[in-house]
C-alpha cells in the first residue's frame, strides 16, 4: 500500500533525548527555540506555540474579546476545527461559498455575507494553497474586520510573496499528518505586540509570573518534548516543500487529460505547499468519487476524502443558534466540491515508482 501520508521524525531523536535528560519537559527553552524558528518561516514578529491547531483558532478569537452576536465569516468547506473554534469562542458563524479553483472562500461571496455585526474574516488556506488574500485582505480592511487565517494546512505557503499567517493572526496546526509536525501542537502568528502578549497569558492560565494572574486563561501550553520534535523540521521546511511540489507536478503532468478528472491548480502568485493533492472526480467520470476511492484502495493506493460534507451538514449542528444561516443549498460550489474531492498521496517520501503507480492506476480505473 502506498500510504496517503508518512510520518518520519527520527531526526528529532537527539533533541528529544536532550529534553528527557534535562528533567524539565513542560514548556521551556525548546518551545522558545521552536517559536523563533517559526517566525523565520512566516516572517512575523511573534509566534506563540500552543497545544493544537484548534487551540490556536480558539485563542486567536478569544484574544479579540468578541461579544455575543459578533459574527465570523468563514468557509463551509473545511475541517470541523474551524467551525468548532468559532462556536467555542461564542461567536455567530456566517459562511460564504468557495471557488473550485483554490477550494477557498470566494471574495465575492464574502462581500455578500458581511453584515453590521461581522467582526472577523477567517479564510481557510485549504490543502496548502492560500485563499485569495489579494482581494480578501483589502475587503477586511474596508469593513474594519480582524483577519484570522486558518493556516492549519499551509505552513510555508504564500500569496504574492507574503507568507500565510502574516495578514493578521495566523493559526497553524502541527498535527502528526501535517507537512511539519510536533505530533500535536499549534502556533498563532502576529505582528501585534499586545495581541502576542495576551495570547501568551491566555495559554498559561493568565499568569504573567507564577500566581500573578492578569486574566482568566487556560492550559494551552506546548511541551518542550513536542517542540523538540518540530525544531529539525523547521530547518528543512524548504526541502519538504520542494519535494511535495515536485511530486504534485509529476502527478498533474501524468494525470492531465484523464476523462472526468480535474487536477488541482496552482494559481498565479501563490506558493502551494501541497499538504494534500486533491483532484475532483466529475459527473462524467467512469467511476464516482467514492467508487474511485474504493478501487484505488483495493489496488494499494492510499487516498482520502477531505471533506465528505459541508462542515455544518451534521445532526450535531442542526438548529444551533450560533449557526443561524446554515443551509446547504446556499453553498452550491462547496456542496459540489465535497461530493467530488479526492486526495492522492503527494508526501515527500514517495519514490518515482510510487508516483508511476499512482498515475497509472488512476488512469487505468478511469479508462484513460
Amino acid at each position: 500500500m502506498i500510504p496517503i501520508t508518512v510520518v518520519d521524525v527520527r531526526d528529532a531523536e537527539d533533541l528529544v533525548v536532550e529534553v528527557l535528560r534535562s528533567g524539565a519537559i513542560a514548556q521551556g527553552p525548546m518551545v522558545k527555540r521552536f517559536e523563533e524558528a517559526f517566525t523565520g518561516v512566516t516572517g512575523t514578529k511573534h509566534a506563540v506555540a500552543v497545544n493544537s491547531g484548534t487551540t490556536a483558532l480558539v485563542a486567536a478569537l478569544q484574544a479579540l474579546d468578541l461579544q455575543p452576536g459578533d459574527e465570523v465569516v468563514t468557509s463551509p468547506f473545511t475541517f470541523v476545527a474551524t467551525l468548532n473554534a468559532i462556536l467555542e469562542a461564542g461567536a455567530t458563524v456566517r459562511f460564504a461559498d468557495i471557488r473550485r479553483d483554490d477550494f477557498a472562500i470566494d471574495p465575492d461571496a464574502v462581500a455578500a455575507a458581511i453584515t453590521g455585526r461581522t467582526k472577523v474574516l477567517m479564510p481557510v488556506h485549504l490543502y496548502g494553497q492560500t485563499a485569495d488574500m489579494g482581494k480578501l485582505a483589502p475587503l477586511a480592511s474596508e469593513h474594519g474586520l480582524h483577519v484570522i487565517e486558518d493556516s492549519a494546512q499551509a505552513v510555508g505557503a504564500s500569496f504574492e510573496g507574503k507568507p500565510a499567517g502574516s495578514y493578521g493572526m495566523g493559526c497553524f496546526s502541527l498535527y502528526a499528518t501535517k507537512n511539519t509536525t510536533t505530533a500535536e501542537g499549534g502556533v498563532i502568528t502576529t505582528d501585534d505586540d499586545a495581541l502576542a502578549d495576551k495570547l501568551r497569558l491566555l495559554r498559561n492560565h493568565g499568569m504573567r509570573a507564577r500566581y500573578q494572574y492578569e486574566l482568566a486563561g487556560h492550559n494551552w501550553r506546548m511541551t518542550d518534548l513536542h517542540a523538540a520534535v518540530g525544531i529539525p523540521q523547521m530547518a528543512k521546511i524548504d526541502q519538504i516543500i520542494a519535494a511535495r511540489q515536485a511530486n504534485a507536478k509529476r502527478l498533474s503532468d501524468g494525470l492531465a487529460g484523464t476523462p472526468g478528472l480535474d487536477v488541482p491548480q496552482v494559481l498565479p502568485g501563490r506558493e502551494h505547499v501541497w499538504h494534500q493533492y486533491t483532484v475532483l472526480v466529475g459527473p462524467h467520470a467512469m467511476l464516482s468519487r467514492d467508487e474511485l476511492a474504493a478501487s484505488l484502495t483495493e489496488k494499494g493506493i492510499g487516498n482520502g476524502i477531505y471533506y465528505p460534507k459541508i462542515v455544518f451538514d451534521y445532526d450535531c449542528y442542526r438548529g444551533n443558534p450560533l449557526i443561524p444561516h446554515a443551509r446547504t443549498e446556499d453553498f452550491p460550489v462547496a456542496a459540489s466540491v465535497a461530493a467530488q474531492a479526492l486526495s492522492l498521496p503527494v508526501h515527500q517520501h514517495l519514490s518515482e515508482s510510487d508516483l508511476d503507480k499512482i498515475i497509472e492506476t488512476v488512469r487505468e480505473v478511469l479508462g484513460a
